[in-house]
This record gives C-alpha cells, structure tokens and sequence, in this order.
C-alpha cells in the first residue's frame, strides 16, 4: 500500500541560520512516523486496522509554514518544555529565590511560556530508519528558568509498534523541568470525525480537580461517582456532557489523571475504536498524564489532505508531572539539581482488536 505521506520539500525551511527538516521513521509492520525537528513535532503516524487499512492517527498539517504560524495555536504535536502544563501567575521559588516566567494563558504561565520548545529548531540526528534524536540547549534565564539546560529527546518506533519517547536532561543550576508531547490522536484518522465514540479505561482511581484557570486546588479526587472514572472501560462521550462543574469549566476533559502504577510495565491507559478495531496503549513512568478531549480544536486551520478538525476530533494523553507542582509540596517534585539526570519516559503502542 502507498502511503499519502507529508512532503519533506514543504518542510524545508532555515530560521536563524537552523535548517528545519523532515524525518520519516518506519519499522518492518510498515508503520511509518514522520516528525520535524521544528518544535520536535509528530507530523504523522500511520497504523492499519483490522483489515489492513492504513490511516494517519494524529493531527497536523501538511507544510511548516502553518505549524510556524497557526491561526490558533494548540501545539499540535509538539515537544513541551521546559515545563509541561501550568504554573499559577508564573511565579514559583527555589532556594528562597523568586523566578517568573511568561504570562502566556489567563493569568498563568503555560507549557513553558512564551519561547517554548515547541518553537525551537532542535539540533537532529537521525540515528537508523526506526530512531530519531534531538537536542537542545535551553540557556539559563530563557523563559525566566535558572540553569543552562541540556535537553535530549530521542524518538523510536519500535518492533513492536510502539511511538516510543525518552527525554533526558541534566543543568548546571537547580530549576525545574516537566517535559512532555502535545500531540492529537483520533484512532479513526485524522479529521475522521469525533474521538467520543472510542471506549477508554485510564488506570488512575484519582484524578486533579482545577479552579476556572486550570490550576489544580490541591488535594486529588477520588475518580468514584465522578465523570473522571475510567477504571472500567468506557465511551469518552459517555460522561462527557454531564452537568459536572469541572467538566463546564473546561468544556470537556482537561485534567491530570493520577496513575496507580508509575512502573513503565504496566497499561496506563487503553484506548479502542470499535469500527476499526486500531487499540492504543500508553506507558509511562511520569505520576500522570493530562487527558484532553480537544475542547478547543476548532479554529486551528486547515489540516492535512483540507482536512478540517473540529473539537473533541482528538484526544490527548499527555504523561507528565502535575500542573503546578513548584507551587504544591504535596505533588511529587519537578525540581532537577546539578548532577542529576531527568529521565521520563511514554510509549504510544499500537494494535489491533479484532472482531
């Protein structure tokens, strides 16, 4: 089968002297992946169904001048960082020292601020047909962050059909650091059509309840007799509209899902769409992962192949620390030290369930 992939030639642009580019990763099923190191985005990742037809699972468009300047930023398939999520007002303190980074959503500070690593041209290196690796210096003070922060990101697509993410970071100053991948999954293709019809079970008995700015109030939640339990198997649309003060706020799911499990071994999430039969699995070693039904999807442009995405076409799963946690002494910590390795790792592991 010939697959519509995007066209590097339409990827192919230098900002500041830094070449943009456009990698294809494949395994030997024929999954293909292509990521650019503009933002160290997901492009596409194409996977069959049960019957052996391909489709392109993730969100995007087809040339780089829309992800530069999108006519609603959503960080389509993005790397997120230095810090993933929220930071109440921006501010938050280390060795009785107070940082400020960018106001960039309400009055918080979100996925990094203003020049974030999704707009970042990483240094690429492909390292085989299955394996890509990137790497950037994050200079102290950028984005109000203390510490020269040596980032390295390293993409594979496994043998057994996994969108595999490992993100490793070291700093000569004590900051704080919460990497994660914002990209947009429907199951069904990209622009196929709404993603509340795929059945979901998130292994997670607590979730975060938030304030009308998405910060977390503090204390998680017991997921029982909530629209947030997903213990068992079930439509994302289910509980979707229920009259549920979170729900209304952030006019759909938006929250952290804390796991149970943080082994990398265990399913931390299971997703299916019934008709194609493509399953989804995540594995993490991250507390939680924001799970986002794409409440604001609607005005993000033209997608690939004219596509248009309308809200709730996509959902998100991303593994992560918890949204203000600089400011919370009772989320585990962001903080990275001189001396230390950040690790995180998300595995993305396609199938199939047949009929």
């Amino acid at each position: 089968m010939i697959l519509d992939l995007a066209n590097p030639k339409k990827f192919e642009k230098s900002i500041n002297g830094k070449n943009i580019q456009l990698f294809t990763l494949k395994n030997k099923n024929g999954l293909i992946s292509q990521i650019t190191n503009y933002g160290g985005r997901i492009v596409s990742l194409w996977a069959p169904d049960a019957n052996g037809n391909f489709e392109d699972l993730v969100l995007g468009y087809d040339n780089i001048e829309t992800y530069i300047n999108p006519p609603n930023e959503i960080y389509l398939g993005a790397l997120i960082g230095r810090y993933g999520n929220r930071i109440v007002k921006g501010l938050f303190e280390i060795n009785g020292k107070t940082y400020k980074g960018a106001i960039n959503n309400g009055p918080n500070h979100l996925h990094g601020g203003i020049k974030n690593f999704s707009l970042v041209v990483w240094d690429a290196k492909l390292i085989n047909e299955q394996q890509l690796e990137l790497t950037y210096l994050s200079p102290d003070g950028e984005e109000g962050y203390p510490g020269n922060l040596g980032v390295t990101v390293i993409y594979t697509l496994t043998y057994d059909n996994a969108l595999q993410i490992e993100y490793k970071a070291t700093t000569d100053a004590t900051t704080h650091i919460n990497l994660t991948n914002h990209s947009y999954f429907n199951l069904k293709g990209a622009g196929n059509g709404t993603i509340t019809d795929h059945l979901l079970q998130i292994n997670a008995d607590y979730f975060l309840p938030t304030d009308e700015t998405s910060i977390p109030l503090g204390k998680p939640e017991y997921v029982e007799n909530t629209p947030f339990d997903f213990r068992k198997l079930k439509l994302i649309g289910e509980n979707l509209k229920d009259d549920h003060k979170q729900l209304k706020m952030a006019q759909g799911y938006d929250h952290t899902m804390v796991f149970n499990d943080t082994d990398k071994k265990s399913i931390a999430a299971f997703v299916i769409e019934p008709v194609s039969g493509r399953t989804l699995e995540l594995y993490t070693n991250e507390p939680g992962a924001q799970f986002y039904t794409g409440n604001w999807i609607t005005g993000c442009g033209t997608g690939k192949k004219g596509k248009t995405y309308l809200s709730q076409d996509a959902f998100c799963l991303e593994t992560q620390h918890f949204p203000n946690s600089p400011n919370q002494k009772n989320f585990p910590t962001t903080l990275l030290n001189p001396g230390e390795e950040y690790y995180s790792f998300c595995s993305y592991k396609l199938g199939i369930k047949k009929p």
